[in-house]
């Protein structure tokens, strides 16, 4: 019998691990002054450590445990985009601007970015404390703004800023996203949303696991 058929996002990961191959790796160890060893190139993301298999071209995960999984879809292709696509000579600008801001590169499924985040702002409604805890346990610093705000580190060099208002009387619960003005230099818009996804993923599960 056969094995169960690799879906659209497997193959594009296959694919993408086969573009990684064609880049100069020294190049890119030397872009981002990244960690490495014969085997793998490391990367930290949003507070675990990835390696890319400097042979296969594949991403694989670290855990707190030292075990290793295969990343998915939404880490995987982040860490390729910017490791292989980032622009020569971006640096971050250190001037935080609204996510929504970014429209004008918006196009086909991504153009409502403003409904884009707003099942997190109702999911986090009335757990301001978990979320904080959720923020910290990826690495976040403790900001200003909002009811509860963190910065974190997408990557050691480009940061997120969280910031979240639960609902009351008047409103209902609000999130802001914020990002380097100069973002787009180090990654695609669409891969930003991927990032995006996994972060308010990653918080999810983190907040499920404090409340077990």
């Amino acid at each position: 019998m056969s094995g169960t058929p690799k879906s659209n996002y497997e193959k594009m990961k296959d694919s993408m691990a086969d573009v990684f191959l064609q880049y100069d790796q020294d190049k890119i160890i030397d872009k981002f002054s990244l960690e490495h060893d014969s085997a793998y190139i490391y990367i930290c993301f949003f507070g675990l450590t990835y390696g890319i298999d400097r042979h296969t071209g594949k991403v694989l995960r670290f855990t707190h445990s030292n075990s290793q999984d295969n990343a998915d879809y939404n880490e995987a292709m982040t860490i390729y985009d910017v490791l292989c696509y980032s622009k020569d000579g971006r640096l971050p600008s250190h001037e935080w601007v609204n996510i929504s801001s970014l429209s004008a590169v918006k196009s086909g499924f991504l153009t409502k970015s403003g409904d884009f985040f707003a099942g997190s702002g109702e999911y986090f409604s009335g757990k301001t404390e978990l979320l904080k805890i959720a923020c910290e346990s990826l690495g976040g610093r403790q900001a200003d703004g909002g009811d509860t705000a963190y910065e974190m580190d997408m990557f050691p060099f480009l940061q997120v800023l969280l910031r979240f208002w639960d609902a009351d009387d008047e409103f209902p619960p609000s999130l802001q996203i914020l990002v380097d003005k100069n973002i787009l230099d180090y990654m695609h818009y669409e891969t930003l949303m991927f990032a995006m996804t996994h972060m308010l993923n990653r918080l999810r599960d983190e907040m499920n696991m404090i409340k077990k």
